[in-house]
This record gives structure tokens, sequence and C-alpha cells, in this order.
């Protein structure tokens, strides 16, 4: 492992940023005091920021030499909806709130790349880092461009990353191409007509259409979709009825679909809404069919991946970094960033959950799980990849 030297003996400062922003979790857009704190230390160290993208979002500025090569290193805020069931000393002290996906360990390796970064300038040219708000269902980097994020910074490239629980604590994975899936959910209301349960030829039973249309959906998958494709479609939610003896007025379907291509996206999307409209014709029934697109598929540019390989490999060594790593159906709005920008995201290895020595629930340490604590072993490891990946994009001259 070669790690940057001033980092890690900047470590202890790190985990008491991370451990403090453990503690106080802010929700999507409502990252305030999150931003605070990390605006408060950039200027701290000399960073000049830019305030208010995205609401919330922050943006340090470190410019070093002449040259007008730029890239930009992201790093998400927020905290998720959720209730803490660990009761260490760095627990959520808001009720419902909890940093259960590692935003605060992101931010805080950011941070200390960043402080690196501003006291260490061996790069010639300009590093944005990038604080963004409401990654978990706001699309806080979508509203971070529309308020002119690329414009008013200008890069090169842009460069995400997450920790990823289950990988070894040291490794890195990525691939070109397709890393995360979109994000959609569907919601599909089946209107028939109301009878006595005992006298169902009165009436258009919409719970009927609603399982015919479930089971219809499918087949889009198993018979429609490549076998080389990747694709889920799930029904989460079926609402109706109220009463054992009713035969209920309407039905609701509510579920979601992922893919890692807009091309098989639309084709989804629309044969779900053919079967659902000729399904509910088919009974005499009526259906209101709704489908919102959520995040794009996150797609890594290989020019980028390769070179973000590198880096990674400076830091951690050929063997512990996975250049083919399994892509997942979660999903991620960085996605907008690449469609954007080239660049690449990746993930660093958060381990089994060993490290948390006392005082956490009866959980795994997974992602969006009560009992996750990010490990506080990467933030050095995260902050060197970061200085690694500036340096060699920019080198001094």
């Amino acid at each position: 492992m070669n790690l940057v030297e001033p980092i890690i003996a900047f470590r202890s400062e790190l985990e008491q940023i991370r451990r403090d922003l453990h503690a106080h979790p802010e929700l999507c857009y409502e990252e305030v005091r999150t931003a605070d704190v990390v605006a408060a230390r950039l200027t701290e160290w000399g960073i000049p920021i830019v305030r208010g993208l995205g609401l919330t979002g922050v943006v340090g500025i470190i410019k070093n030499g002449s040259s007008e090569r730029a890239i930009g290193l992201r790093a998400d805020m927020d905290a998720l909806p959720m209730q803490e069931v660990n009761t260490f000393a760095h627990a959520s002290v808001h009720p419902g709130k909890m940093h259960a996906c590692g935003h605060d360990g992101h931010t805080a390796m950011l941070l200390g790349a960043a402080h690196h970064l501003a006291t260490n300038r061996q790069f010639d040219g300009t590093v944005y880092v990038i604080f963004q708000p409401a990654e978990e269902g706001g699309g806080g980097a979508r509203r971070m461009i529309a308020d002119g994020l690329f414009e008013q910074f200008p890069m090169d490239a842009v460069y995400g990353m997450h920790n990823w629980p289950g990988m070894a604590v040291g490794t890195f994975g990525v691939r070109p191409g397709p890393m995360m899936a979109s994000s959609n959910e569907f919601h599909v209301v089946v209107k028939g007509k109301g009878a006595h349960a005992a006298q169902p030829h009165k009436g258009i039973d919409p719970v009927m259409v609603a399982v015919q249309m479930a089971q219809s959906w499918q087949t889009i998958i198993s018979r429609e979709t490549s076998p080389l494709e990747s694709a889920v479609l799930s029904v989460t939610q079926i609402h109706s009825g109220s009463a054992t003896n009713v035969i209920p007025d309407e039905a609701t379907l509510i579920g979601t679909v992922r893919t890692f291509s807009l091309e098989v996206l639309d084709m989804i999307e629309r044969r779900m809404g053919e079967i659902a409209r000729h399904t509910a014709a088919g009974f005499n029934a009526e259906v209101e069919f709704t489908f919102n697109r959520n995040y794009p598929p996150l797609i890594n540019h290989a020019t980028e991946t390769a070179f973000a390989i590198e880096a990674m490999k400076a830091v951690a060594g050929v063997d512990m970094v996975e250049t083919n790593t399994e892509p997942t159906m979660g999903a991620e709005d960085f996605a907008y960033m690449l469609q954007a920008k080239p660049g690449c995201y990746v993930f660093i290895g958060n381990g089994e959950g060993g490290h948390r020595s006392g005082g956490h629930g009866l959980g795994p340490c997974n992602l969006h799980n009560g009992s996750y604590d990010f490990n506080d072993t990467l933030l050095p490891i995260g902050a060197s990849y970061w200085v690694q990946l500036a340096q060699m994009s920019m080198p001094l001259r």
C-alpha cells in the first residue's frame, strides 16, 4: 500500500470529521450543517469555495501552475431517512436519519485529499472538489449540473467513488462501461367496477386484471429482452380492497425497473404500457400507467477508467485492483455527471464489518442497513487515491 504520508498523519482529524458528520446526518437538500462543516474546513485550508449549486452543494477550487487542465472529484453528503440501531458514541443524534450509505466517509475522504492538495501542490492545473447534496433519490448531481456546475467550473473529466461492503479493505473495483443500473419506478392504477364478492359477474375485478398484468410483464424480461442484456422488473406493491366480501373498484401496482442501457429501458417502458393498456381493455377495465425515470445507468468511459486503474494500482498495488468488477443493479446519480463529462466511478472496499468494535446492531454491515458504519481505515486510502489521480492527471512540468 503506497499511501500519502501526510494524509496518514492527518487521519485522526479525518476520523473526527467523519464521525461528527455521522452523528449529525441530514437528508437530501437539507445538508446545511454538513455544507457548513465542509465550507469551513476548505476555507480554513485556504481553498476558495462556491456555495449554492444544487441548493446546498459546495465546490472547492484548488489551482496550481499554469496548465488549463482541470478535473473534478465528487463526494456525496446526504443521509437516509431510516433509524440507526448502532449505539456507539458517534451514532446518529437525529431519530429517523442515518448515514447508512457512507456518504459521511466519502465527504471526509475528499476533504482529506483537498487538504493535502492545498498544502502540497504537486500538480499543474485545477482540481475542483465537488461536495454534492441529495444523491439518495433527490438527483443532486442533476441539479448541480442544471445550476451551471460544468459551465462555472469547466473540467476535462470528473471522477466519483463509493465504499463497498464485502470487498476487502485496501482493494478497489471498477469496470469500463456499465457499472450501475438505471433506476426507474412505475405506478399503475387499474380501474374496474366494484361488486359483492359473491356476485363477481356484476363487477369488473381490478385485482385479477392487476395479477394478469404483473405476470405478463415478466415475459418482457424472459422473452423480449436479449439473454445477453441484464434487466430487472420487480412489482413490489399491489394495493387493493378493504373487505373479504367486496370486489374493489381499483387496484394499484407499484415497482421498479433496472437496466444497464437506455435502449433496453425504452423497450421495457414501451412494452409495459402496451401490455397494461391491452390487458385492461381485454377485461373491460381502464388503466392509468405512469413510468418515472429516476437515475440513468452509470456508464464509465474507457479512457478515464484506464487512467483511474493506473492511479488505483499506484496506491493499492496491482493485485488489489479488480478491473472487471461485477456491476450492480443499484443506482447512482453520478450517472448524470458521466453523461455530461467523461469520467469514472470506482468502488473502494469497506470490509466485512469487523471494524465495528462494539455498540453496533445485530444486522450485517451492508449499505442501507441500520447497523452500517463506514470503515475509517479507508480514509487515508481513498484520500490517497484522489491525490494520486489529481497528480497523474496534471503532472508538474
